[in-house]
């Protein structure tokens, strides 16, 4: 009759302990108790009917059969380390597709993208600009951007930044036969949506602003259309910061009025947990969380 293989984590627990000839320090390199260890080891004594370890003047010595065990072993995990990082290297190299809301491509990915492309001439990064589904990650792609609460079952999610929502038209507005430059003055000037009415309701509520109405204007389905709107002098739009930022440094948008609001959601980066580490994963995600970091650390100075 074969013999049953023991458990693999009293086996790692083994030739961890075996190659520090500590418990404690094997606890630590496993992220477990001392007493996690010290069951494991146990556990695997038991299962061979040999004692592995024994303790002389408080140090942890192997037994000759212990030695030998672990001197088998050893190249078992060796291998299976290299071929981990083997895996991991040709993981890091090849095609990754993205998804993402067609307006957080347009306004901030793409021209962002030539950077990513420089540091990671192995990686061939393909955009997926498709309205945000429902649960899960497709098959067919490996990283999304998604815009919510950051909660998804299933999936690791990276919260890019705090969004605002900040009122924002064409300079022209400033200069027309209608003022501008109070908040009071917005209700004399077409509105512009983003999906619904709701922000436009909110954003007044907040700044004080009674009995407005802000049931008129025209409703766009995506971010970036309802940014053009406002570049084009249709009215004025509750644009998400990060979206209206590339119009706003042209000088095609200005803010009329310094009143902003927290958005309730927030872009995410977002990945099936168990993939997290995978080479190209991790790059394209490291590389994004970077930009981010970046960018509000340049904002914070000025």
């Amino acid at each position: 009759m074969a013999t049953r293989i023991p458990p693999l984590n009293a086996l790692r627990a083994f030739e961890a302990s075996a190659r520090q000839l500590s418990f404690t320090r094997a606890a630590e390199e496993l992220f477990v108790t001392q007493a996690a260890i010290s069951h494991q080891i146990k556990s695997l004594e038991e299962h061979l009917g040999l004692k592995l370890f024994m303790r002389k003047n408080r140090a942890l010595l192997l037994t000759e059969e212990g030695q030998a065990y672990y001197q088998d072993i050893k190249d078992v995990f060796t291998s299976l380390q290299d071929a981990t990082e083997r895996l991991l290297v040709r993981g890091a190299k090849g095609a990754i597709t993205v998804s993402l809301q067609p307006s957080f491509a347009i306004q901030w990915l793409v021209p962002r993208l030539n950077t990513f492309n420089l540091l990671n001439t192995d990686i061939d990064v393909r955009i997926k600009a498709v309205d945000q589904p429902d649960g899960l990650l497709t098959e067919d792609v490996d990283v999304a951007i998604y815009y919510g609460r950051g909660r998804w079952p299933g999936v690791h999610a990276d919260k890019l930044h705090t969004e605002y929502l900040i009122p924002v038209c064409s300079p022209l507005l400033l200069d027309g036969p209608k003022p501008l430059s109070t908040i009071q003055d917005l209700t004399n000037h077409t509105l512009l949506h983003d999906t619904s009415r709701r922000d436009w309701k909110r954003w007044f509520k907040e700044a004080g602003i009674r009995g407005t109405n802000v049931n008129h204007g025209p409703i766009f389905s995506h971010s970036a259309m309802v940014v053009q709107g406002a570049v084009h002098g249709q009215g004025i739009a509750l644009a998400q910061r990060i979206l209206a930022q590339p119009e706003l440094d042209a000088g095609r948008l200005v803010i009329p009025v310094e009143h902003s609001l927290i958005s309730k959601n927030a872009f995410y980066l977002v990945c099936r947990e168990h993939q997290l580490e995978l080479g190209k994963i991790a790059a394209f995600r490291d590389w994004v969380l970077e930009t981010v970091a970046e960018e509000e650390e340049l904002d914070e100075e000025f």
